[in-house]
């Protein structure tokens, strides 16, 4: 679903570099420590916490080889920041490793997301907080809004695909798990971004990258399906002329709790 890192980086990557700043500020974690990211992708959670907090080390878990080689060699923050290969439902990490841990755009994709709940809480020294955030897919992320609505609009079999239906994307869910983690002081909200997209073809073509479930829908359809697909979501934009930028908004919500001080 999520394998090529570069086709990654123009599909959602440049969406990640926007929210990762915002989520770090909400986050609220101490100037200096060891933060785990959970799910560290290409980097961009890491190295926005290293550019806020210059006493920070991170260090980044995500299952992908390729996503966790492209961190470490893009990585603008040197020794403060090193990433591995790993599981957040089976971290190898001591208990409370970690000052504070975080987490982009990941847990919506986790199989058991309760257990890898527990899991970073047990890594999380008492007192620590746990933060992420997911995208709103049903009304939030404009950007693959507009392809679901598109493609269910043009084949109804795409309902059962639709992001939408995701896990932990809706308001009060994230929250409802971090409580039942047993998290304190567990505080929830939207944070919201917007993207300006230099054309129609630097929304589009992305799509036809292969990546997450819409792209993976769209590699899946024929050559004229595809096209029917495109002039359904240029109706939805309201696109004039394809040479023209678009701006599109994005939230996401995120959530902040701390690992209770006594066990």
């Amino acid at each position: 679903m999520f394998a090529d890192a570069e086709a990654y980086e123009r599909f959602m990557g440049r969406w990640s570099a926007l929210v990762a700043p915002r989520l770090v500020e909400f986050a609220a974690l101490p100037g200096g420590g060891r933060f785990l990211d959970v799910g560290s992708g290409t980097g961009s959670l890491a190295f926005a916490i290293g550019s806020r907090h210059g006493r920070a080390h991170v260090v980044g878990i995500d299952p992908s080889q390729e996503y966790t080689a492209y961190a470490r060699d893009r990585n603008p923050i040197g020794e403060r920041a090193s990433f591995e290969v790993g599981d957040a439902q089976r971290l190898s990490f001591a208990d409370e490793s970690f000052d504070a841990a975080v987490s982009l755009l990941v847990f919506n994709f986790i199989p058991e997301p309760r257990t890898a709940l527990a899991e970073v809480r047990r890594v999380t020294k008492r007192g620590g907080s746990v933060s992420a955030a997911v995208w709103d897919y049903g009304a939030g992320m404009r950007m693959l809004r507009v392809f679901w609505d598109a493609a269910v609009a043009s084949d109804p079999a795409a309902e059962k695909l639709d992001e939408k239906r995701m896990p932990l994307c809706r308001a009060g869910e994230l929250s409802a798990l971090w409580r039942q983690g047993g998290l304190e002081g567990v505080r929830e909200r939207p944070i919201g971004i917007q993207m300006k997209f230099a054309s129609f073809a630097d929304y589009w073509d992305p799509f036809l990258l292969g990546q997450g479930p819409a792209g993976a829908y769209a590699r899946g359809l024929t050559s004229r399906q595809l096209t029917v697909l495109r002039d359904q979501v240029k109706r939805r934009l309201g696109i004039a002329a394809e040479d023209r930028s678009i701006d599109l908004p994005g939230r996401v919500w995120a959530v902040r709790g701390v690992v209770p001080s006594r066990a």
